[in-house]
C-alpha cells in the first residue's frame, strides 16, 4: 500500500510541475510522427520489406559481399 502512495505524490507532482515538456507539446510531436507515417507508409513498408529480403538472401547465402565484389571488380578497368 506504501508503493501506491509514493507513485501517487509521484503522479501528482510529474502534473502539476510546469517546467520541461507539457502533455500538450508531447501530444502535439506524436501527432506529427502519426502524420508522417501516414504520409510515407507506402515508402516506409517497402523499405522495410526491401530490408528484410536483403537480410533474409544474405543469410541464404545469396548476394553475399563476395558476389558483389566480385560483380564490382569486373566493372573496373584496369
Amino acid at each position: 500500500m506504501m508503493n501506491i502512495s509514493i507513485i501517487n505524490k509521484g503522479i501528482q507532482k510529474l502534473w502539476s510541475d510546469e517546467e520541461g515538456l507539457g502533455t500538450l507539446e508531447i501530444l502535439l510531436i506524436v501527432a506529427v510522427l502519426v502524420i508522417v507515417a501516414i504520409a510515407f507508409r507506402k515508402w516506409i513498408i517497402k523499405w522495410i520489406e526491401e530490408l528484410f529480403t536483403s537480410t533474409n538472401d544474405s543469410f541464404k547465402g545469396e548476394g553475399t559481399m563476395t558476389d558483389t565484389l566480385k560483380k564490382d571488380a569486373g566493372k573496373v578497368n584496369p
